[in-house]
């Protein structure tokens, strides 16, 4: 589904063009093509790719999707991949893919499985016309930008879930939901993570060292992009080391949890053993028992008993055990 195509010039925005006409402005120099596609067909694909002269390789993955994010070099072009993290409607995680073809004097962007618009890119990028001047290598950098800088409320709400869940670590009897549910946070930072590592080396690539042409002039904003996805990585990081210390917390939680029942079932089986040992000997059939024919026997040997369980009792209370 085609979005939008505009054609610009000197940083500033010409007027939306048909796209059998993007052929015939990317030849001329002072202009620049900058078309964006949803959910892109393979037709409308090979449509682009005719227009642009894209390579044939890009094209394919972009047609396939579900690849890596990578920044990959054809000639004079650049083929670059993101992924999106969104949250769905059920309060899953939901991942997309933009990827954006770069050349001299065009930038392709193709947004697939994402609800989230990037029409915001474009409309800040209008709005500074002495910057969109740089060309299609500032438009590469607004739309790392807008990917990038949707990663942390989701590294927000990551975090402020994981100091819920430390606050319940200590209350009693939570502790099988506790590891459900940060065992669930720690697959969604994967998730992300794996989202943002291969980028973060991707967009390495685009300002240290040998950089391609078209971001030559864009440097210093690809390395801002950079430091973002550095300051995630470093937070991804430590929400994964926070998650195993409490999940190590958690089963130590556990197993204090059961000590104490098991000291609990010691001590009333040590009371019932006293009790059922005093009554063990007096139910011995033996002939000659002087308590036997006493008149007091009976109720001495129950309070004998009930004191004993008393002192017990009492005595494992004070210990800690009950």
């Amino acid at each position: 589904m085609l979005i939008n195509c505009v054609v610009y010039q000197e940083g500033k925005k010409l007027s939306d063009i048909p796209v059998e006409d993007i052929s015939r402005y990317v030849q001329r120099p002072d202009c620049f093509v900058w078309v964006a596609l949803r959910d892109a067909s393979d037709e409308e694909l090979a449509t682009m790719q005719h227009e642009f002269g894209l390579h044939d390789l890009a094209v394919e993955d972009a047609s396939h999707g579900q690849q890596r994010p990578k920044v990959e070099e054809y000639g004079d072009q650049l083929f670059v991949v993101m992924h999106t993290v969104e949250i769905n409607a059920l309060d899953e995680l939901q991942l997309g893919e933009v990827d954006a073809f770069v050349g001299r004097n065009f930038v392709l962007s193709v947004r697939n499985r994402s609800r989230h618009s990037l029409l915001g890119v474009r409309q800040r990028a209008e709005q500074e016309p002495h910057l969109l001047r740089h060309g299609a290598g500032f438009v590469l950098y607004g739309l790392l930008d807008a990917v990038v800088d949707r990663y942390f409320p989701l590294i927000d709400m990551m975090e402020t879930e994981l100091e819920a869940l430390e606050a319940q670590i200590f209350e009693s009897g939570s502790a099988r939901q506790n590891i459900r549910q940060l065992y669930n946070l720690k697959q969604r930072i994967m998730t992300v993570r794996h989202a943002v590592t291969p980028l973060l080396e991707a967009v390495s690539k685009l300002w240290r060292g040998r950089v391609p042409a078209v971001c030559e002039g864009n440097r210093e904003y690809f390395r801002d992009v950079y430091d973002h996805l550095l300051r995630i990585n470093a937070s991804l990081d430590t929400l994964r080391e926070t998650i195993g210390t409490a999940i190590q917390v958690n089963l130590s939680m556990v197993t204090i949890e059961e000590s104490e029942i098991t000291k609990q079932l010691a001590a009333w089986a040590g009371i019932f053993a006293a009790a059922t040992a005093f009554a063990g000997i007096w139910g011995m059939n033996f002939e000659h028992m002087p308590e036997l024919k006493w008149k007091y026997g009976y109720p001495l040997a129950l309070g004998t008993i009930l004191l004993t369980c008393v002192l017990l009792y009492r005595r494992f209370r004070k210990a800690g055990w009950l």
